[in-house]
C-alpha cells in the first residue's frame, strides 16, 4: 500500500457505518451487544446513554430539526427524502417539527432496508458470511485484533466466533462512542420508531444482495485491506476524526461539507479509491430513484431515509429524482 495507506484508513469507517451499522443497531435492540468494561476504566469510552424522560420533555421543548429534508412532489401528491448517517447522538432520537410533519404526511416508511424485520437481518447476516474471506489472519494480525478488542473495553472473546472483517468493523463502529456518537442511536431506528408508532408499514428500497454486492469487497486482498486499514485508523485517530465531522456536518445540515467528503475523509487518493467509493455510493442512486419513483408512482406519500451522501455529487439521489419529474425542494428549520 506504500505511503498511501494512512489517507486511505478512514474508507473502513464508511463501510462500517454504510453496512455493519445496521447490523449494529439491529442486535442492540435484540440486547445482543456487550458492555463496554476494562481493567482501565478511565481510558474506556463512557456507555451513550439514552435521554431521560426530562431530558425528552427538555428537547422536546427545543423543537429544532437535524440533518438534511427534502419535499418530493409529483403527480398531485408530495412524499419526503431524509438525509441520514447510519449513527448519531442521544439528543437527535427527539425528531424536530419538519420531521414529524413529515411523518405525519406519510403513509409509508421506505428504508434502504428494513432492518426492524428478521428475516431482513438473517439474511444481511449469513450473506456477509458466505461471501466474505475464511483465510485465517497473520498471528501479528490477530495480537492487532486483540489489542484493539482491549482498547474497546469489550470483555475477552466478546467478538469470538465472528468473522475477522466483522470484528474489525465493529470495532469502528463502537470507536465513536468516544464522542458521544453511537449506532444504537441510528436515524434509521428513529424512523423506524415513528413509524410503528403511527402503525405505518415499511418497505425496503434495495435487495440485500444488492446492498452487498454493492458493498462487500470482492477479493481476498479487498477483505484483508478491510481489516487492516480499521486497525490503522482506530491507532492513528482517523476513524474518530472522520465520526465527528460526519456526525457535526449532518446536524447542522452542512450538505456543502457532507459534498466534499472525500477531501476530508482521509480515504479517497486514488482513481482505484475514487472508484470503489463511486460502487458503494453513486452507483446505487439510480436503483434507489427508480425504487421511490415507483413507490410514489402508485399514490402512496413516502417518508423515504436514505444516507445523507447519496445526495451529493453528479449522481445526486435528488438529481436523479428531479429527472424523473420530481419537484424536490429542500426544507430548513428555522430553529437553526
Amino acid at each position: 500500500m506504500g505511503a498511501r495507506t494512512p489517507r486511505r484508513v478512514a474508507a473502513a469507517l464508511w463501510l462500517a457505518v454504510a453496512l455493519w451499522a445496521p447490523l449494529a443497531v439491529a442486535q442492540r435492540a435484540a440486547g445482543n451487544a456487550a458492555t463496554p468494561r476494562g481493567a482501565d476504566a478511565a481510558a474506556c469510552p463512557a456507555p451513550v446513554q439514552p435521554l431521560s424522560a426530562k431530558q425528552v420533555q427538555a428537547q422536546r421543548a427545543r423543537a429544532q430539526d437535524f440533518g438534511v429534508l427534502w419535499r418530493l412532489s409529483k403527480g398531485g401528491r408530495s412524499s419526503h427524502l431524509f438525509g441520514t448517517i447510519h449513527m448519531g447522538r442521544p439528543e437527535w432520537t427527539v425528531p424536530g417539527p419538519l420531521l414529524l410533519q413529515a411523518m405525519a404526511q406519510s403513509d409509508v416508511l421506505a428504508l434502504e432496508l428494513d432492518l426492524s424485520d428478521p428475516g431482513t437481518v438473517r439474511e444481511l447476516k449469513a450473506g456477509m458470511e458466505a461471501q466474505l474471506d475464511k483465510t485465517p489472519l497473520s498471528p501479528a494480525l490477530e495480537r492487532r485484533l486483540a489489542r484493539a478488542v482491549a482498547r474497546a473495553c469489550l470483555p475477552p472473546g466478546a467478538l469470538d466466533g465472528q468473522h475477522p472483517a466483522m470484528r474489525a468493523l465493529v470495532l469502528v463502529l463502537l470507536e465513536p462512542r468516544r464522542d458521544g456518537i453511537d449506532a444504537a442511536f441510528a436515524l434509521e431506528a428513529v424512523l423506524t420508531g415513528l413509524a410503528r408508532a403511527r402503525g405505518l408499514p415499511i418497505v425496503s428500497l434495495e435487495t440485500v444482495q444488492t446492498q452487498l454486492q454493492a458493498l462487500l469487497p470482492y477479493t481476498p486482498a479487498q477483505r484483508q485491506y478491510i481489516i487492516e486499514q480499521s486497525l490503522v485508523g482506530l491507532e492513528n485517530g482517523a476513524v474518530r476524526r472522520a465520526a465527528r465531522r460526519m456526525a457535526r456536518s449532518w446536524a447542522a445540515g452542512r450538505l456543502d461539507d457532507l459534498a466534499a467528503y472525500e477531501s476530508w475523509c482521509e480515504c479517497v487518493e486514488s482513481e482505484e479509491d475514487r472508484a470503489w467509493f463511486r460502487r458503494v455510493d453513486e452507483a446505487r442512486n439510480a436503483g434507489l430513484a427508480d425504487r421511490i419513483d415507483q413507490l410514489h408512482g402508485q399514490g402512496r406519500r413516502l417518508l423515504v431515509g436514505v444516507g445523507a451522501l447519496h445526495m451529493t455529487g453528479p449522481q445526486a439521489l435528488t438529481r436523479l429524482l428531479q429527472q424523473r419529474g420530481f419537484q424536490v425542494d429542500r426544507l430548513v428549520s428555522h430553529a437553526k
